[in-house]
């Protein structure tokens, strides 16, 4: 199987020659800061422009990009989209070194940088700097995800834009000319039970008696073939805690610098309603042509075959007095029943009969027809639609499907499920927030039937909508929100807030 060369390439998309990654990983309590450098050289007898395309996190902030240059420097400044064009095409036709950092106009888990005027034989070093809330799994474990496969993801035929993934260049895991060095901090604010890793990772030390702080790092000649994942289990994960960071002194009063932040980890004990027992279950799998792939790298089983799994454990899992259908597509789509039916057993041994011919062999990725078919459905009077999406995610009009399923969502709510390596965090977490539902990713068997019982559990409740805040805080202080208050609250499951506290008085 072939896997992306993300990185630097030339304008032409050919690969410039990537010798190194260097990344560090700080993960403070619930939050990892990661800098990662990578080394290339140009090996042609000409100057190139080059371009770093790289998969990040949909939910990922970053915060500092440089680069170094035949010996200079050159550090990233945000700008109004189309006068950083301007200003990176005026210092590239003058000769000048530059480069030019953007998110995909496409999907927002993809980023790539313009990097101007890279002379013969000269290296570069691309460093960037980001910040991300850990994703808590089923087990209760903060989880880390590094990407390394940057899937094609496919548009239809009539969508408008350029498609980034379809043409950078590719080669098969084995033959990847370089290495990943990869570190890891970790400080938290109670004992780290473990630190385990789908890669082969060092002894971990400890830097107290506690066990509050910890260190490890991958051993040495890994390939950076596949993600890499690092899974933090704490004492107590669902503990409840408010934390507050200093600000710098130095920086300007009132701004975000200057000021604290206070981060609150919550698990409300919210009270379920039962009120609203009757269900109707829509699964929606995904049978285009690269669900044939492997779930990923070190894998004997294909992303299909790991979605009827799936599949199976939900339809099992449901409830009798529950409606059900499901859907398949790629190209065109299908539904097992015209309508949905009521489960029972004969309807369900019927179910299964049909999954077991699932293939994945329906060709391109068109998510938006299934999902318009089913919005036009009529709901069935006092029941709640759930809708379940498998999928790769690969996709290149994620917008355009986020955009549909927000119109519909006082009707229809998305547990989505992303199905495999390079599966696209902007389109999964996209689809469920929109639709105030839940998101997961499922990698391999392992937490696979957690992660799905998980989402089923949730589906089965009432949640949380129209949420608020409300601060008891000194007079004069004011907490402002630095990210906008949840959307939705499910029972017992973690939400996050960060506030910048105005108006305390320095000492």
């Amino acid at each position: 199987m072939a896997t992306a060369l993300f990185g630097l390439l030339t304008a032409e998309r050919k690969p410039v020659a990537l010798k190194e990654i260097l990344v560090s990983v700080h993960v403070k309590g619930i939050i990892a800061d990661v800098t990662a450098t990578l080394l290339y050289k140009n090996e042609l007898q000409d100057p190139v422009e080059a371009v770093f395309i790289f998969p990040m996190d949909d939910d990922a902030v970053v915060y500092k990009f440089d680069a170094m240059i035949d010996g200079k420097t050159i550090i990233a400044e945000i700008k109004e989209k189309n006068t950083a064009y301007q200003v990176y095409d005026d210092a590239i036709s003058s000769g000048q070194q530059a480069f030019l950092l953007k998110e995909d106009e496409m999907s927002s888990d993809i980023f790539h940088c313009t990097v101007g005027n890279l002379p013969p034989a000269q290296e570069a070093a691309v460093c960037i700097s980001y910040v991300i809330q850990l994703f808590l799994e089923a087990d209760q474990a903060a989880r880390f995800v590094l990407p390394a496969v940057l899937n094609p993801r496919y548009c239809p035929a009539d969508y408008p834009g350029q498609n980034v993934t379809q043409s950078i260049s590719r080669v098969a895991p084995d033959h990847l000319p370089y290495m990943l060095h990869l570190t890891l901090q970790v400080e938290g604010v109670q004992e780290i039970q473990a630190i385990k890793s789908n890669c082969a990772l060092t002894d971990i030390v400890y830097s107290d008696d506690l066990k509050t702080s910890a260190q490890t790092r991958l051993k040495d000649g890994h390939k950076f073939d596949r993600d890499v994942e690092i899974l933090i289990y704490y004492l107590n994960p669902c503990l409840t805690y408010g934390l507050v960071e200093k600000g710098n002194a130095s920086s300007p009063q009132g701004t975000i610098m200057a000021d604290p932040i206070v981060t609150l980890c919550i698990y409300p004990d919210i009270q379920a309603d039962s009120t609203d027992t009757y269900q109707e279950f829509i699964f929606v799998v995904d049978r285009s042509g690269s669900m044939s792939n492997l779930i990923r790298r070190t894998s004997e089983k294909t992303k299909i075959e790991t979605a009827k799994e799936t599949l199976v454990l939900l339809l099992k899992s449901l409830r009798e007095g529950c409606f059900f259908n499901i859907y398949g597509f790629g190209d065109t789509f299908e539904s097992l029943f015209r309508k949905s039916v009521e489960y029972n057993q004969k309807s369900m041994n019927s179910a299964m009969k049909k999954i077991k011919s699932f293939d994945s062999d329906l060709g391109g990725t068109n998510i938006l027809e299934p999902l318009q078919h089913i919005f036009s459905k009529s709901l069935k009077k006092g029941y709640s639609r759930q809708v379940f999406l498998l999928t790769d995610g690969e996709v290149g009009n994620t917008e355009t499907i986020i955009e549909e399923v927000e119109k519909h969502a006082s009707t229809h709510r998305f547990f989505t499920l992303g199905i495999g390596e390079g599966a696209s965090t902007s389109l999964i977490k996209g689809v469920a927030t929109a639709s105030y539902g839940k998101y997961d990713f499922i990698t391999g068997k392992d937490r696979m039937q957690a992660k799905v019982l998980r989402c089923l559990k949730l589906a089965f409740q009432r949640s949380a909508t129209n949420i608020s805040l409300h601060w008891k805080l000194p007079g004069g202080v004011e907490a402002v929100v630095c990210l906008k208050a949840p959307d939705v609250v499910f029972y017992q499951e973690r939400i996050v807030i960060y506030a910048q506290l105005k108006g305390l008085v320095r000492h």
